[in-house]
């Protein structure tokens, strides 16, 4: 074998093991993100007058992607015509998930977010946006466990498993 076969196979599973970890890291972060917006919505339903598409406009131009393309499609989805919420806000999030770093725990807890959405009077509303909150800061919670336990040993195990390819190559 090659020393260029046998460094590509190196920098290619460390680089893995690199992207692994890098998925652990943005969770948290974009949990943070993502009650940062709900706090926001909280504000614009309960203090604004701003009909649902315009809040999540709002919204999404103050938080960073990805998690702001779910606030613009949704709202692009109700400027456009679409009546229902739910459903806008279901279109909204399968189209985004697969750029998130989140969960499928996540997803279910913003989905039963969404399936509230427009269909309560605001103190209602209010409530559930709360319950929301409150299930991400536990999702938060168990992400920085999990972060702060796999991290380092996903980029070791990246590099490790590298040299142990090239070692079975030899």
């Amino acid at each position: 074998m090659s020393w260029f076969g046998a460094i590509f196979i190196l920098i290619a599973c460390t680089w893995i093991g690199f992207k692994v970890a890098q998925k652990l890291t943005e969770r948290p972060r974009q949990l943070r993100q993502l009650k940062v917006a709900l706090q926001s919505f909280e504000a614009e339903i309960m203090y604004g007058v701003s009909p649902l598409a315009e809040a999540s406009e709002k919204i999404s131009q103050q938080l960073p992607s990805p998690i702001s393309h779910l606030f613009k499609q949704f709202s692009e989805l109700l400027k456009n015509g679409e009546r229902d919420a739910e459903k806008a806000w279901r279109k909204s999030l399968e189209n985004i998930w697969g750029l998130t770093a989140m969960a499928e725990e996540e997803k279910e807890v913003m989905l039963q977010f969404g399936a509230t959405l427009g269909k309560h009077e605001k103190m209602q509303q209010q409530k559930h946006i709360r319950l929301a909150m409150v299930h991400l800061e536990k999702e938060e919670e168990e992400a920085k466990d999990k972060q702060n336990r796999y991290e380092k040993m996903a980029k070791t195990l990246g590099f490790l498993s590298g040299l142990l390819l090239i070692i079975l190559f030899l």
